[in-house]
């Protein structure tokens, strides 16, 4: 039925204008992708026994239905949070577990079904409603994709503060953020599954005519955008503990810069008008610099401890540098939430809550102890108005956070 993607309309589907709000958001996904159904008895019948088709239909079945759900919940302005992140999304999850060995049927070497059904999805960031392959490569590579983006709405489920009925207000638990740690992980590793073991798979000239989520560089940049907000949870619940020094805070920080420098070099070019485009653009600025401002300010108190003029005057500059690269992560996340469809800043934790409470105090208490150092005027209640000398370079640490492994399922031994 063709091997590129083209555009296709089911008329059982109700065609929803794009959402104007989609709440508070914490973890950027690019809208969820859903599929769409197909008919298997007909493409598959005379290849397969009844059974064996019936299974696959059923699973792919269930597949649907919870993502169209689940996508109907992730696009509303108000979505209710669960301790663990819903049972939805953790259903959803086990859905495409199920289904992946009995589609990875259609694959395997010895089969010629890999071309026999038109794989049809509905895409919230591409230019196409919906696009559909006649590959189940490209179903297998769809369903990789819609696991990592279920796991960065748990993920966001998670972060978002809730009551504990204890008196102290709604807030984000370290219970949650050190869970979100490890399901940020697994997004990684079903990305970077997709990225290494999934689209060498598909020829190039198919490869060509995927939809924008599922090109190379946004699989790449999403995987490192687990990573990158995995580093942060971490440098968080350091900030949070009193045994943590400042060299494990500095170079957890100085890693989440190199993390969202490899997001901003790997996202490909996304027409800006289309609004889930240049909310995934402006995520990634905000994201970059808040964790340049996070690795210039530790950078800078350890500074701070040397006895040197020389030391002093690259703190004081290291400090300044984050506060600019702070005030440059606040007008990137207010233009993020501006920006259609709309969302809501969620209440400050973790390494955000430290650095917008810290680092104005802290570089103008230094400033203000080594006068000498600074040649400009300052008012005391608008921050650094210029850095003074060059920030000294950030130390390089080697990346310590990887993509949890994650294998293609054996193949269902009923195909």
């Amino acid at each position: 039925m063709g091997c590129g993607a083209s555009k296709w309309k089911d008329p059982g589907v109700v065609r929803r204008g794009r959402p104007r709000s989609v709440g508070e958001v914490v973890v950027f996904l690019p809208g969820l992708r859903v599929p769409r159904t197909v008919d298997f008895p007909q493409s598959l019948g005379d290849h397969l026994d009844t059974s064996t088709v019936e299974r696959l239909s059923a699973l792919r079945a269930t597949v649907v239905t919870m993502a169209m759900q689940e996508s109907a919940m992730a696009l509303k302005p108000r979505r209710r949070t669960t301790r663990h992140g819903g049972s939805g999304t953790a259903n959803l999850l086990q859905a495409l577990e199920e289904y992946l060995p009995v589609l990875l049927g259609l694959v395997k070497e010895s089969s010629d079904l890999r071309n026999k059904v038109q794989f049809v999805w509905a895409n919230q960031e591409d230019d196409s409603e919906e696009t559909s392959m006649a590959d189940a490569w490209y179903e297998v590579l769809s369903v990789l994709h819609l696991m990592a983006m279920v796991c960065f709405l748990q993920a966001n489920s998670l972060l978002l503060p809730r009551s504990y009925g204890d008196g102290q207000g709604p807030r984000v638990s370290e219970e949650s953020r050190r869970a979100t740690v490890d399901v940020f992980l697994k997004a990684a590793g079903y990305l970077d599954c997709a990225v290494n073991q999934v689209l060498p798979q598909i020829p190039p000239e198919k490869r060509r005519a995927l939809p924008v989520d599922l090109v190379e560089g946004n699989l790449k940049a999403l995987s490192l955008q687990g990573l990158g907000q995995g580093v942060d949870m971490q440098l968080g619940l350091a900030i949070d503990n009193p045994k943590a020094t400042l060299a494990v805070k500095r170079r957890l920080a100085c890693e989440m810069v190199k993390y969202w420098q490899q997001i901003k070099d790997s996202i490909p070019e996304l027409p800006l008008s289309d609004g889930w485009a240049k909310k995934h653009t402006l995520f990634v600025k905000w994201k970059y610099a808040e964790a340049k401002a996070a690795a210039y300010y530790f950078h800078g108190l350890i500074l701070d401890e040397g006895n040197t003029e020389k030391s002093q005057e690259m703190a004081i500059s290291s400090l300044q540098a984050s506060e600019e690269f702070l005030k440059e992560s606040k007008r990137a996340s207010k233009a993020f939430h501006s920006t259609p469809p709309t969302s809501r800043i969620s209440t400050p934790f973790g390494t955000t809550k430290h650095l917008l409470d810290m680092i104005p105090k802290e570089t103008l208490s230094k400033l203000q102890n080594n006068q000498d150092l600074n040649t400009q005027e300052r008012p005391s209640n608008t921050g650094v108005s210029q850095i003074i000398t060059p920030p000294p370079p950030l130390p390089d640490f080697p990346l310590a956070l990887n993509p949890e492994e994650y294998e293609l399922p054996q193949l269902d031994p009923l195909l």
